[in-house]
């Protein structure tokens, strides 16, 4: 008999809110669409990581990678939160941010005055990576998150590096994207004002790099650091 073919189940395509990740304000910026979420958190460098630590909160800047629907979190075995990360049952609760600003909005009034931004908050339960490979994996996806293509152009982390480094990851469950685009929203009665207004967009991109005094002779600067 002929065995029935299982097709691939489907991914939503966006993730559920909850009452954390519906803002009280502006609710209409809100998104939960998973590749808008993705996009913002795959063109980031920096999050913050917030948690609570005897009673008062701590928000801390760090690098994160995306593998799929998790976020690792890199740091010493000494810091903080991973510390803590690796003690707490089941886990450690934090809150994880994400933001970029994409212009400047100049209005005829203080008031009125603004930014564009994308941004992503996430809400979890952050667990210690233990398994060697995942953590491997993890550390890999942190480095090519803040270039593309990097962890295949440099030494793996050795046996003490990794027995140093701390890894938590966060999984992507509840989760909400908010942006703000477009232009100036000024009063009717202030658009006759001698003030400038408009929209100041902020580019972002590299520089040329800069080599290492002690860089071997011959080595030539790689494709995915090419200034456009």
């Amino acid at each position: 008999m002929q065995g029935t073919r299982q097709q691939p189940t489907s991914q939503p395509a966006a993730y559920t809110p909850t009452d954390r990740t519906v803002p009280t304000r502006a609710a209409e910026r809100a998104s939960y669409d998973k590749e808008l979420v993705h996009a913002i958190l795959d063109e980031g460098y920096v999050c913050h990581l917030g948690f609570v630590r005897d009673g008062a909160p701590v928000v801390l800047p760090t690098l994160y990678g995306r593998v799929g629907d998790r976020l690792y979190v890199h740091g010493s075995t000494g810091s903080r939160p991973l510390r803590m990360t690796g003690k707490a049952d089941p886990g450690l609760a934090v809150c994880l941010t994400v933001t970029h600003v994409d212009a400047l909005i100049l209005a005829r009034s203080a008031f009125h005055h603004s930014i564009n931004y994308r941004s992503v908050v996430v809400h979890g339960i952050a667990h210690d990576v233990t398994d060697p490979e995942e953590k491997r994996a993890a550390l890999d996806a942190l480095v090519d998150h803040v270039v593309p293509g990097r962890a295949a152009d440099s030494r793996p982390a050795n046996k003490k590096e990794l027995a140093a480094t701390a890894v938590i990851r966060l999984d992507l469950n509840e989760v909400s994207a908010k942006l703000r685009t477009g232009g100036v929203n000024d009063e009717p009665e202030d658009l006759a004002l001698p003030h400038w207004a408009g929209v100041v967009p902020l580019r972002k991109g590299y520089e040329t790099p800069v080599p290492d005094a002690d860089l071997a002779a011959g080595t030539a600067v790689p494709d995915y650091l090419a200034v456009p």
